[in-house]
């Protein structure tokens, strides 16, 4: 349990996140990442002098990554700043707020910036010299379909992962997930409402090249698909016999995020409402069954929620990083939540997974969504490549 590590009310963003191969496609994720944040910073009159470490989170391969951590501090103005890359899949930002409060909590810094950023559009396609194969052919590997389609150790699709979840429950089935992608977009459109009130509370637009000539904003969300009850129905199983179509499970995209994480006493100076305090309480992490990904959040959420010292039942936001349905459903159950109560205002289900600020988003959700329900603690879970899981837990007072 954390008791030092705070996040300043209104110190966060997420950019929109666009769908891949959309506006977004061609812009390398550090630079435009880092970009993006300097201009955060400067609107908030933030130096990034001020802090003393990064925590940048970046999964997908880019051009000069081998120095992402000191170029993305150098890029936002802090030339001083050391940091560390955190290539943690889909739970990069959970990881790196974790990283940021355990250092906070040690004594080690006081003020911290964790920038996660990431471009699944146009991945890099790797070569290895491989001097034994036949005439000297290459390893080659798609850094993003190649990984979507294979774990090296289960040897299975992500998607099979969670269709051996669904099967193994004995209850999941392809209309559970149909109703439940229903209940998602619904939730996110309320996060559209009021001219998109519930987003612009944390949104910040990105701007990116449309041409070598012309700049552009990229405001709100690109290539949401609209649900409709009728359309979900008409698809089939991705997989035979399999309760997931391309509905009921999420899509690769584009985008970036941050997060400050701080002293009490420097999260007070940084706020935007010196009335909100947002604690750090705990972060989990797990490893579920081999070929088990969605299954994953479940015992990550436990852990948080144990070291956190409270019950689920004292949560009044759970949030999920849900790549398919059958990871909400399978928590939900087995943490006695209800699930259409889960994900209020949004999840990457909907509005897509450009994997390193993914679950940065969704804590950013929860701390907004506790703000307009007068505080409370929030939770957040959500699986990662390899059968991995990470939750986060969050005190709005």
């Amino acid at each position: 349990m954390y008791s030092k590590a705070f996040i300043p009310y209104g110190a966060y963003y997420s950019s929109p996140f666009a769908r891949w191969q959309g506006s977004l496609q061609n812009g390398h994720s550090i630079e435009l990442g880092a970009a993006t944040a300097k201009r955060w910073l400067a609107t908030k009159n933030i130096d990034p002098k001020m802090f003393d470490y990064l925590y940048f989170g970046k999964t997908v391969g880019q051009k000069s990554s081998f120095y992402s951590a000191p170029w993305a501090a150098a890029l936002i103005g802090a030339t001083h700043l050391p940091g560390l890359h955190v290539p943690q899949a889909c739970s990069t930002s959970t990881t790196c707020v974790g990283l940021a409060a355990t250092s906070i909590e040690a004594g080690a810094f006081v003020n911290t910036f964790c920038l996660m950023t990431d471009r699944c559009s146009n991945g890099p396609h790797t070569i290895w010299p491989n001097p034994p194969g036949p005439g000297g052919e290459v390893i080659s590997e798609n850094w993003n379909m190649d990984n979507i389609n294979e774990d090296p150790y289960a040897g299975l699709p992500m998607l099979r992962t969670a269709e051996n979840v669904a099967q193994k429950s004995g209850w999941i089935t392809r209309e559970d997930c149909d109703e439940l992608t229903l209940r998602r977009y619904e939730q996110y459109l309320d996060s559209l409402a009021n001219d998109r009130a519930f987003q612009k509370r944390y949104m910040f637009p990105i701007e990116y090249k449309k041409s070598k000539k012309e700049t552009a904003l990229l405001e709100a969300d690109e290539g949401v698909t609209r649900t409709t009850k009728e359309g979900v129905a008409r698809l089939k199983p991705v997989i035979e016999g399999g309760v997931h179509t391309f509905a009921s499970q999420t899509h690769p995209a584009d985008g970036n995020c941050a997060i400050v994480v701080c002293t009490r006493e420097k999260a007070r100076e940084l706020s935007s409402d010196s009335g909100m305090e947002i604690q750090v309480v705990s972060y989990g992490f797990a490893r579920a069954e081999k070929a088990h990904m969605a299954a994953a959040p479940l015992p990550a959420a436990k852990m948080a929620l144990e070291k956190a010292r409270i019950g689920i039942n004292d949560v009044k936001v759970l949030k999920t990083h849900n790549p398919f349905a059958t990871n909400d459903l399978y928590l939900a159950r087995e943490i006695n939540y209800d699930v259409m109560k889960i994900n209020n205002y949004g999840s990457s289900l909907i509005y897509g997974h450009p994997q390193g600020p993914t679950t940065g988003r969704g804590i950013i959700e929860m701390i907004e969504e506790l703000v307009t329900l007068g505080g409370g603690y929030g939770l957040l879970a959500g699986c990662a490549a390899g059968d991995t899981g990470a939750a986060l837990v969050v005190k709005v007072s």
